[in-house]
């Protein structure tokens, strides 16, 4: 891996429909790009970011998910890693879903400007790798839990407009299109912002 130039790959980039590659070894490199990727989150008020949407296909995720109650589940994923954002983590996986599911519009910092609603699972057991090399294991509901899924979706080579139903997809269709013309003229890439 290395240093990337500070810019977002939108909608249409390749490598947002690759699946990321697993992260061998935490080493100085990883740390760095965790760092960066933490930054960028921050410098776009996201809460969320994987590694291919800044142009590395390795399985990285840095979540920021504010501690706020009114957005909390009650899941012990909540109380375990709120308070520890920002937080990275490697490899991740999603080893169980609830049957349960919800709807909500949500966005990406790869996809600007463009919402739609989502249904997902209410909560989604997750394991990863933390930048210590220590290993999670733990239940994530709220908005947690659908960030979580969200994120390892990008891992994936998908982007929510993908989870869409074709009805609502139908609704942002002309957007996308719009989105992805302009991307192919500047490289499907997002400066960062200052």
């Amino acid at each position: 891996m290395t240093q990337q130039k500070c810019t977002i790959k939108t909608y249409g980039h390749e490598v947002l429909k690759q699946v990321a590659e697993p992260v061998d070894k935490i080493d100085a490199e990883t740390v760095a790009l965790a760092s960066q990727m933490i930054e960028m989150t921050e410098r776009y008020n996201g809460i969320g970011l994987a590694a291919p949407q800044i142009g590395i296909s390795k399985r990285i995720v840095v979540l920021m998910i504010p501690d706020d109650p009114a957005c909390r589940a009650g899941s012990p994923g909540e109380e375990l890693l709120l308070p520890r954002m920002p937080l990275t983590i490697i490899n991740p996986e999603i080893i169980a879903s609830s049957n349960e599911t919800f709807s909500y519009d949500e966005g990406c910092l790869s996809v600007p400007d463009i919402f739609g609603p989502v249904i997902r699972p209410s909560s989604v057991v997750l394991r990863a790798t933390l930048l210590d090399n220590s290993t999670i294991e733990c239940e994530c509901g709220g908005l947690l839990g659908r960030c979580i899924q969200h994120e390892l979706d990008h891992l994936d080579g998908f982007l929510f407009v993908d989870r869409m139903t074709e009805e609502d997809r139908r609704n942002i269709d002309f957007k996308l299109f719009r989105l992805g013309r302009n991307g192919k003229k500047h490289n499907f890439e997002r400066p960062c912002k200052k």
